[in-house]
């Protein structure tokens, strides 16, 4: 029995029930009668609105407590990660500039403006909706746990820090006790519900050529991104990059980046990042780290003007790509969020009307998975540099740790607390 134990991990874990709930969802999608799509919305609603009670608080729970364990200077380590998540967003912008600039003039010769509609204002409604509001919202969320987890440095005491460990304790106790089995079932009716709307399948055959072009952009940049992340921390980026794919696979069904913190927090740990550092930077660039949604607007802007008849500027869309990355930060980690943010950036720099910002809200969201499954994933390689700049200065408790690891890592297992989120 213990020798069929590996075999059923491989197939039975996470990865594969998130693939498959993505599949069932689409095909029950298209048979599914009107009363079980609205009994799984009606699911999904409740698991959304815990999703966003909770998400705040594994914010504060695994922050906090990680920059505290980091200790004196971790005010440095806050600008880094910071400094290269805004880079990394600023290059994915003007990398899906450049490319546009060259490829969308003659895929989009002899289209116009097409008419559709919100791809969210199709989706049936579930039978009733429970409100839960979190205790403080994300960004406050962030700040306390900065204030938080730098003033645990600055004191001599203790207390408050084994205090934030336990709460730590707690929040990896429903990550793993109730986000982590769920995630699947959500994923499935999130696919059932979209497909029997429709109306995102119209979005996406419309866009299809735009769209292509953007995946294609967003795998480049994972490429990129895990190149440099696999130079810097001496291990193969192909399997840094495989072992992320679990975050992936969660962020494309759920279009979360706060949703897949979980999974992206024990895949980072798993690539052989410390806990302090995963727990620090995961929860942080899940807020700030936007590269993939960038990538998207970039790209889905320049082809609305176009199909529109507007000019594209190069001044105009340099002056949209950086304040887009600091709008990015402000963006909530929820479906749609990001363009959410960038709307009024689009009628402002852009001169994008009414109708043109719908057009771009239903273009986002159609296809919103996978700009969040490049930020998430993207997330992961930023934890490998943060950690290998951590190890080679001794930083805190984290310098101490043995730095010699398997370069593929599949051995290591996650801290405690965190190896509780294992799912198979």
């Amino acid at each position: 029995m213990t020798s069929d134990s590996p075999s059923r991990s491989r197939w039975f874990g996470l990865l594969p029930r998130i693939v498959l709930a993505i599949v069932l969802g689409i095909l029950v999608g298209r048979i599914a009668p009107e009363a079980l799509t609205r009994t799984v919305a009606t699911f999904n609603g409740l698991f959304s609105n815990f999703l966003g009670f909770v998400i705040p608080l594994i914010i504060l729970g695994l922050i906090a407590p990680a920059i505290g364990e980091l200790g004196r200077g971790a005010g440095k380590w806050l600008a880094l990660t910071a400094a290269l998540a805004y880079g990394s967003t600023l290059f994915a912008g003007f990398l899906g500039y450049a490319v546009s600039s060259a490829v969308l003039p003659d895929l989009l010769r002899g289209r116009s403006t097409p008419q559709l509609g919100n791809p969210e204002d199709a989706l049936l409604a579930p039978w009733f909706e429970i409100e839960m509001d979190p205790a403080f919202g994300v960004m406050t969320a962030l700040l306390l746990a900065f204030t938080v987890g730098v003033g645990m440095t600055m004191i001599k005491g203790d207390t408050l820090q084994r205090g934030f460990e336990e709460f730590r304790e707690i929040v990896n106790k429903v990550i793993s006790g109730i986000i982590i089995p769920l995630l699947p079932v959500y994923i499935f009716g999130v696919f059932l519900n979209m497909t029997a709307a429709g109306e995102v399948w119209n979005v996406i055959t419309t866009f299809s050529g735009v769209i292509l072009l953007v995946f294609a952009l967003t795998v480049a940049l994972l490429l990129m991104q895990f190149g440099v992340a696999g130079a810097v921390s001496g291990r193969n980026p192909l399997v840094l990059l495989k072992n992320m794919l679990p975050a992936y696979a969660t962020a494309l069904g759920t279009s979360s980046s706060a949703a897949t913190i979980p999974v992206t927090l024990r895949q980072s740990l798993k690539n052989g990042v410390s806990e302090p550092v995963a727990s620090f930077v995961v929860p942080l660039c899940a807020t700030i780290h936007l590269a993939g949604s960038t990538v998207k607007l970039t790209c889905f802007s320049m082809a609305v003007m176009m199909l529109s008849g507007m000019e594209v500027h190069p001044g105009t869309m340099v002056g949209f790509i950086l304040l887009l990355g600091i709008m990015m930060i402000a963006a909530p980690g929820v479906p749609g969020g990001a363009v959410m943010a960038a709307v009024a950036l689009m009628e402002s720099n852009l001169g994008f009307n009414e109708a043109q910002v719908g057009l771009m809200i239903a273009t986002y969201i159609a296809i919103d998975s996978f700009g969040t499954a490049t930020n998430v994933t993207g997330d992961g390689a930023i934890a490998q540099v943060v950690d290998r700049l951590a190890r080679n200065r001794g930083f805190g408790r984290h310098g101490q740790e043995e730095t010699a690891r398997d370069e593929a890592t599949t051995g290591v297992s996650p801290a405690a607390g965190v190896a509780a989120t294992r799912t198979a």
